[in-house]
C-alpha cells in the first residue's frame, strides 16, 4: 500500500487493518471479521463448507482456516504480509 490516495476504494477501516497487518512487531489484536472485510473490498473471498476460506487478492491465492477466537495469529498475519505484499498493498 503505497499511501491512501493510491487505493480509494479502500475506507478507513480497511486502510487501518492494512496497517496492522504490516506492524511490527505483530500487533496481536487484529480481529478476522476486519481481516475479511478488507479482503472482499481487494478481493474475493470464498467461504467453504468445511469452514476454510480461499481468498484471491490480484494473482494470489491462498486458503486460511478462520481462527477459534475472534483475533488472528501471528503466523497468518505472515501469511496476509506476504499475499497483500505480493498484490501490491504493501507500505511503501
Amino acid at each position: 500500500m503505497s499511501s491512501s490516495p493510491e487505493v480509494p476504494h479502500l475506507d478507513n477501516r480497511h486502510r487501518n487493518t492494512l496497517r496492522q497487518i504490516f506492524e511490527h512487531p505483530v500487533s496481536h489484536n487484529i480481529e478476522w471479521h476486519a481481516v475479511t472485510s478488507l479482503l472482499e473490498a481487494i478481493g474475493t473471498v470464498t467461504v467453504h463448507h468445511d469452514g476454510k476460506v480461499t481468498v484471491t487478492v490480484g494473482p494470489e491465492r491462498a486458503i486460511f482456516d478462520p481462527p477459534v477466537g475472534k483475533d488472528i495469529d501471528a503466523q497468518m498475519v505472515v501469511d496476509l504480509r506476504r499475499m497483500l505484499a505480493s498484490a501490491g498493498y504493501a507500505p511503501s
